[in-house]
């Protein structure tokens, strides 16, 4: 008997799979990857704890299908910022039963607990995600399993109910308990992870969306620099060292770099950009360095930058 875990690297999601483990149960995770974790090495960290606690990882890259499907028409809406929490989980389970036939697993597995998150994780929320994801009674949720109406897994006996939790609320307490129980401390903290929940990227995100279509290439560009938006288009000015990385590793169709032939930032501009703000961002790009003045090149084409007042610029700053 196999089942797919969900497996976010927190601590409720790995104590699902444990619970399960415990049954005699082969437990392979899954993390659907839709690009917007604040944690730039998430994929590495899931990597080394699947391999600490014995069980196969597979990741799922649902950048693009997340960003047509669910980020901009979500059914149930958003939380308080950019966040279609309801939609997400349910896209998530969707990704994981398609997956399930390659995997030979009978159901799957997730770390949600009743009432622990006001949004996704009330029983009305839960039941949507149930609806949505057309899951038909294949997710167990192990920590509130007795809780919630038997699952396929339960009624059939492949899983003992009675051997599940009946945990709620926000209080954390029997999880760190368990957490000790089965001596876990490589767990990642239960809020915080998804940039959609944070206010600024949430704005960053939406002035994006008013004026450009956004891929999967352009998720990352959001998470770093100093974002301008002057008359409708877009300039990204990184602001160090690791920024200049992410800037300079952009390989999308929307934007063209921007390169500084002295020490500082490295920059983006739309590429149909009109000349004057192309001079301007040449402007902006010197009066983030200690220079007067430098040559940037945009798409082969040198500009004389020189440097003004950050000031004049703060009005375009989106955040």
């Amino acid at each position: 008997m196999k089942a797919l875990a969900l497996f976010s690297g927190g601590l409720d999601s790995l104590l699902a799979i444990k619970l399960i483990q415990d049954q005699g149960i082969e437990v392979e995770g899954v993390y659907v990857n839709i690009g917007f974790d604040s944690n730039k090495e998430k994929i590495e960290y899931l990597k080394n704890v699947a391999n600490r606690h014995n069980f196969k990882l597979t990741i799922i890259d649902a950048r693009d299908e997340y960003i047509k499907k669910v980020l901009f028409t979500p059914v149930y809406g958003y939380g308080k910022n950019f966040n279609p929490c309801i939609d997400c989980h349910a896209f998530m389970i969707k990704k994981a039963k398609d997956y399930m036939q390659k995997s030979n697993a009978k159901f799957i597995i997730s770390g949600e607990v009743v009432g622990q998150r006001p949004m996704s994780q009330r029983l009305p929320a839960l039941n949507a995600v149930n609806k949505l994801s057309e899951a038909n009674g294949i997710v167990l949720r192990p920590l509130s399993a007795k809780l919630l109406p038997p699952t396929i897994p339960e009624i059939k006996g492949w899983v003992d109910r009675e051997k599940l939790l009946d945990i709620s609320g926000r209080d954390r307490k029997k999880q760190l308990e368990l957490a000790k129980k089965y001596n876990l401390e490589d767990f990642e903290s239960p809020s915080g992870g998804c940039l959609l929940t944070d206010i600024n990227f949430a704005k960053r995100l939406r002035d994006y969306h008013k004026y450009l279509e956004l891929t999967s290439h352009e998720i990352d560009i959001l998470k770093v620099g100093r974002h301008f938006n002057v008359d409708g288009y877009k300039i990204i000015i990184s602001r160090n060292k690791d920024e200049n990385e992410v800037l300079k590793n952009y390989s999308g169709e929307i934007f063209s770099k921007m390169f500084i032939n002295k020490p500082g930032p490295i920059g983006l501009i739309q590429k149909d950009a009109p000349e004057n703000l192309k001079q301007m961002a040449a402007d902006m790009m010197v009066s983030y360095t200690k220079f007067d003045e430098a040559d940037i090149e945009i798409d082969n084409k040198i500009y004389k930058g020189n440097k003004k007042d950050k000031k004049e610029f703060a009005k375009f700053l989106i955040i």
